[in-house]
């Protein structure tokens, strides 16, 4: 996976909310190796935009793209191990450090956990 992202003419309202469109045919494209940001008011579907590359959600209407395949063609645990999200609020669930790390990994050796630390920038703040 290379890690082109493309939204095709993507519109999608929250199953609680089929009256409400969070997207309206949204297209964009987010190239590979680049930091994008993207901003705007609350509720104006920047989360959800993050959410539907994982498929937490689907579109109603228009397709994801990653490298040119739609979202919906891919096996959904293989793209999870491949894609990262951290949500805006992140959850540490109540155990030590190292069993978190592990529900990410679960044959994670010691030397694994402390380079996901560094790589994180958590191994100052976590030693």
């Amino acid at each position: 996976m290379k890690g082109e992202i493309e939204f095709k003419n993507v519109s999608f309202s929250y199953p609680t909310r089929p009256d409400q469109k969070v997207l309206k045919n949204f297209s964009c494209k987010f190239a590979t190796g680049k930091t994008t940001a993207i901003v705007g008011p609350s509720g104006s579907g920047k989360s959800t935009v993050v959410q539907m590359i994982e498929r937490f959600y689907d579109p109603d209407s228009g397709c994801v793209l990653i490298d040119g395949q739609d979202l919906l063609t891919l096996n959904l645990k293989s793209l999870r191990q491949k894609v990262g999200y951290v949500g805006q609020e992140p959850v540490l669930f109540n155990t030590s450090i190292k069993e978190n790390l592990l529900l990410g990994k679960k044959d994670a050796t010691d030397e694994d956990c402390i380079e996901a630390l560094k790589y994180s920038n958590a191994y100052d703040f976590v030693t």
